[in-house]
Order: C-alpha cells, then structure tokens, then sequence
C-alpha cells in the first residue's frame, strides 16, 4: 500500500491515512500504519511517530512527528487547540438547515451488548463542532466539519446527535449500509508553530466520496 505524503519538512510528516487502515496493530492482528512507518523514515534514523489520532475508517490527514522533541511540541498543540482541522463528511440523509454549531458534552461507556462508545452526557467532556453543508447528492450531504474539540468519536456523535443525521456507513451512531467504511475524511490540517512557517497540509477527497457524487468537490 502507498502512503501519499502530503508535507515533509525535517521535523513532521503528514500523510494521507487510507480508510480502513488502523493507526495502531488489532488485537486481533492484520494490517496497520506501524507496517509502513520505517518506509516512511526517508532517510532518517527513527521512523516517525503519530502524534494524533484518527479512527481506523476515517482517511486523510494524519501528523507524524519525526523525532521525540517534535512529538511532544506537536501533542502540545493539539491539547492547547493550536490546530485547525477540517473535516468532510457524507451524511445517510439531508440536514434541516445549511450551517450550525453543536455543543453536546460526550462520555465514553461499554457494555457486553455493545461493546464501548460515545455518549451524550452533561457530565462529560466539553466538546463542540461547527458544520456547514458543501454539497449533496442524490439525498445524501457533504458536510464540511470543523472542530474546536478533539473527542473521541466527537464528529461522529455530534452527526448523529447535533444535526439529527449519522454519517454513511457509521456501524455504531448510524447503520453499517449504503458505505464499506464510515465516510468522514480528514481534510485539512494546519498546526501553527512558534518562529516556523505552519504545518499545512490538505487530502484530495477519496474514490468512495467521488463514486456518491462529491468528486468534484476540493479536499
């Protein structure tokens, strides 16, 4: 598998995570990033290390630190809300309005039946999303997602609770049906630097979101 690089400079990678691949190795075994990161070492001594996360469906933009000073700047970042991120996602039907803001706290809970995700929980951790609708197709939306917080499963959540709609494909907050994958891209990503130009980089829309109609859409 090809791991397109979306930026390089001598402290970050970000690369263009395929859906379906897992950041970190299943339990279970099988296919992971971790077998591609020493081809991803291009000519330094450590392969680089993933600084954020991305649920193993969702593709795009994805850090990766190239040495351990550079992690922990880059975590840094993320936890003080220091990036930009922007999402797309496809929605299983059309939302009642064009644009919005959700704020809905999350908390995570597991059950034998279930298993463990996200719920809405006024106890929970602040999270909040702004969405806005870029295009649709044959009854299905594309959102443009772009969030404040980085929970868990926050987009995702946030779809199918905040604006009433669960992204395509989601098997937990939605219906395992209409995609092989739950379609949420990670689009773009800048993460601002003190004393360095920004990290920047943005990831062209997938092959599944084109074959709903959205290929025309910029990444």
């Amino acid at each position: 598998m090809d791991i397109p690089i979306l930026y390089e400079d001598g402290e970050a990678l970000v690369i263009d995570k395929p859906g379906g691949l897992p950041i970190e190795r299943p339990r279970a075994g099988g296919a992971s990033l971790e077998d591609h990161l020493d081809n991803l070492k291009l000519g330094f001594q450590r392969p680089p290390m993933p600084v954020h996360r991305l649920d193993t469906d969702t593709s795009g933009c994805l850090l990766l630190a190239r040495n351990p000073k550079a992690l922990a700047r880059f975590a840094r970042a993320f936890e003080e809300r220091a990036v930009d991120k922007r999402y797309l996602g496809v929605l299983a039907g059309m939302p009642r309005s064009s644009e919005g803001t959700i704020e809905l706290a999350l908390s995570k809970i597991s059950s034998a039946e279930k298993g463990w995700r996200m719920i809405l929980a006024k106890k929970g951790k602040p999270a909040i999303t702004h969405w806005r609708l870029v295009a649709e197709s044959d009854g299905r939306a594309l959102i443009e997602f772009t969030p404040e917080t980085g929970r868990t499963h926050q987009i995702r959540v946030h779809a199918a609770s905040g604006i009433g709609v669960p992204l395509l494909g989601d098997p937990v907050y939605g219906e395992a049906r209409g995609a092989r994958r739950t379609l949420l891209h990670a689009a773009g990503l800048i993460l601002h630097r003190t004393g360095k130009t920004p990290i920047a980089a943005a990831a062209p829309l997938p092959a599944d979101f084109a074959a709903l109609g959205f290929g025309d859409v910029p990444g």
